[in-house]
């Protein structure tokens, strides 16, 4: 069985300095995140007005929940370099990243600490990169699917009972 080029592709990034630097990247900024917001961020969101400590809380649960995404994603990408999953199986719905619009406001004017809008703005930056490294190497996929539309969903339940 030959392979398509969605596998050519995604086998030939996992196994590039491209991923491999994204993967470091990555990883290391998962890391400065949690160890920011576990010692010095928590203590400097001790020190903010009632309002800039809201916009905190909530700042820091979307950065958190967006490098659990790309870690997330890393991890698959690296599992398939491993030979520990399939290009097909990382190229599953479950496993893409959605392209996302930036969701926060000028957080200079909310007085908020630097380095958690330094964490935040390279969270976004490397969250749209993987993004479209992901479209990149899997929109074959998504393309060649069949749509589950309403009459899909009939033509099938109808083969199904027509069979009996």
């Amino acid at each position: 069985m030959a392979a398509t080029p969605r596998n050519d592709n995604a086998s030939g990034f996992v196994q590039s300095e491209l991923f491999a630097r994204t993967f470091r990247e990555g990883m290391t900024l998962v890391e400065e995140a949690a160890n920011y917001l576990d010692g010095a961020g928590r203590e400097a969101s001790r020190n903010l007005s009632r309002s800039a400590a809201l916009v905190y809380a909530g700042s820091s649960m979307r950065l958190t929940t967006q490098l659990m995404q790309i870690a997330s994603w890393l991890l698959v990408m690296r599992a398939v370099r491993e030979g520990d999953m399939t290009v097909d199986e990382a190229g599953e719905e479950k496993y893409r990243l959605k392209p996302k619009e930036p969701q926060f406001g000028d957080l200079h004017e909310e007085g908020l600490p630097e380095t958690l809008i330094r964490l935040v703005m390279d969270a976004a930056q490397l969250y749209s990169r993987i993004a479209r490294i992901d479209r990149e190497l899997f929109a074959s996929a998504r393309a060649s699917e069949p749509k589950q539309d309403a009459a899909a969903q009939q033509r099938a339940l109808l083969d199904a009972f027509a069979a009996r």
